[in-house]
Order: structure tokens, then sequence, then C-alpha cells
């Protein structure tokens, strides 16, 4: 019989992720000894040790990693078995997976998890957000069912793409920046000259996105939009900015909109799914999101 289970590698990669038995059992939702002796015992009857104990954290021996990195593919796997199962026999999957550009605070969707929950269909929520590009390879990595992302996704995804609205954005800078002080359009030697804010594209393999960022210019990448924001009214460095978000601070006078000799054009949101192997929940979240979405969901 083997000694291993599933469950044993979930407790196992719980405890490697949160660092300490006790991190571990309060997101289990179990008691620290009954963690502890799990451990234990598994350990016993393998006959060697999973993890090195230094106080109350742990980490993971050689042997640990090794089953770790193998059974997190088992754990995948299994999940993706399950789902299969369960939507074969009822239509609806196990999981549906929804990853949104961060742009787009996670509350915007409350209206529609709600009514999802009404449904009682039994399929379980997973919600994430991803920047820029991290949306779309999200998708074609798998880790996503259904996302709305910002920009235009990378060639040959195997997926299918509707807009779901535009967001207009305009240059802004403090008041008291040296930009605001020149009464005239700025040009691009005038931008150079300052430091930029940008927000750092979450990709992880494709290829990260730049928006308005000239080539040489001095900047400060921060990891969202809202921290961008925060820094610009600051007055730490300059940058394009939603208009729909910067609404209020543009008539507090807090940042002011500045003319550009080049301007950034529109920025064009997209829900996008994979056509294979729609479930039921996934056809509920396509037909619910395929509207205009941007810009009445994000903040001011």
């Amino acid at each position: 019989m083997l000694k291993i289970s599933l469950e044993a590698i979930e407790l196992v990669d719980a405890i490697a992720r949160h660092g300490s038995f006790a991190a571990a059992s309060e997101r289990l939702h179990k008691v620290p000894s009954t963690i502890s002796y799990a451990i234990g015992k598994l350990e016993e009857q393998l006959g060697l040790a999973l993890f090195t104990r230094q106080g109350p954290r742990v980490t993971l021996t050689p042997a640990g990693q090794e089953m770790l990195k193998e059974g997190r593919w088992l754990l995948a796997a299994a999940g993706e078995l399950e789902s299969r199962m369960r939507q074969i026999a009822t239509g609806f999957e196990s999981e549906l997976r929804l990853v949104h550009d961060s742009l787009i605070p996670t509350s915007a969707f409350n209206p529609d998890i709600c009514a999802f929950e009404d449904l009682n269909c039994g399929t379980r929520l997973r919600i994430a957000c991803e920047t820029m590009t991290g949306t779309w390879e999200a998708l074609r990595d798998g880790r996503a069912d259904i996302i709305v992302a910002a920009g235009d996704g990378p060639a040959g995804g195997g997926y299918k793409a509707v807009a779901v609205g535009s967001l207009a954005f305009v240059f802004c800078v403090a008041p008291t920046h040296p930009l605001a002080m020149l009464r005239r359009p700025l040009t691009r030697s005038d931008l150079l000259q300052h430091t930029a804010v940008v927000v750092g594209d979450g990709a992880r393999t494709l290829s990260d996105r730049t928006i308005g960022l000239l080539a040489g210019q001095r900047r400060i990448t921060v990891p969202s939009m809202a921290a961008k924001i925060t820094c610009q009214i600051d007055g730490l460095g300059h940058g394009f900015l939603p208009r729909d978000c910067v609404r209020d601070a543009l008539a507090r006078g807090t940042l002011v909109e500045l003319a550009c000799e080049e301007s950034r054009p529109d920025e064009t949101f997209w829900l996008a799914w994979k056509p294979t192997a729609m479930g039921e929940a996934l056809k509920w979240w396509r037909a619910r999101l395929q509207r205009q979405l941007v810009p009445d969901i994000l903040p001011s």
C-alpha cells in the first residue's frame, strides 16, 4: 500500500508554503497537534525526515523538496481529474478560476459573485489578479479559466476574446512638479529630464509590457495603479493615469493634467477564455461578463 496520499501532499505543501505547523493549521482549520502528529506518522512510515525543525519554523529537507516537487504536479492532476468527472456528471466544473487585471478591484465583481453563488451549483470560485501581460499569461498557462485583461493578448494563445470597454488616460503630475511650471505641451525631451512612475508588468515568461515609457527614461516601478497614483500625487514622478481613477484628485488639485505632444491611446479591456471543454460555470461567467465592464467598475 502506498504511504503517500494526496492528503499528505496537501499537508506538506501547506506547511512548506506557510513556514510552520501553526500557520498551516490555521490555513487548513486544523489544530497544530493534529498536523504535527500526521507529519510525524508520515515520516515514520517513510523512514525519512521531510522537515528540519528550528523552533517553531520548519524547512523542507532535500527529500521533502523532492516529494513536494512531484507532489504538486499530482495535486494539480488530481484536481483536473476531479473537475472533469464532476463536469461529466453535472455539467458544472468543480472550480472556476477568474483572473482580472489589477486595475480593476476584486470588489467590482461582488454582484456577479453573489449571483453565481445563488445558483448553488457546487462550483468553487477562485479569484486572483495580475498586472498587464500577467493576466494573459495566466490564461495561456492554464492558471485561469476566464480573464478580464488590459491590452491586446499574445498571438497564438488559442483563446477567444471580446472587448468589454476602454479606458482613457491623461498625463498628470503634482502641482508642485517642475513639469507643471512649463505652461506648454510637453515634449519627449521634457519628459526624459524627469523620473517616470510605472506599474510593473506581472508577466513571468511572456515579454513584459511597458506603456508610455521612453527609452532611457528614469523610472520608479510600483506594484499597482493605486501606488502609481499615490506616488504622482506626492510629486515623486510623472506619467499617464486613468482619467476615471483620478477625477477627484484633478478636481481637488492634488494632480494637474498636462498636455503632451505624444498622447497615450485608450486602453482596451478584454474578456477572454479558452473555448475547449467549456463547462456550465464558464458559460455562465462568459455570458455574465460580456458587457461594458470598464470604466463603470473602476474606483474614482
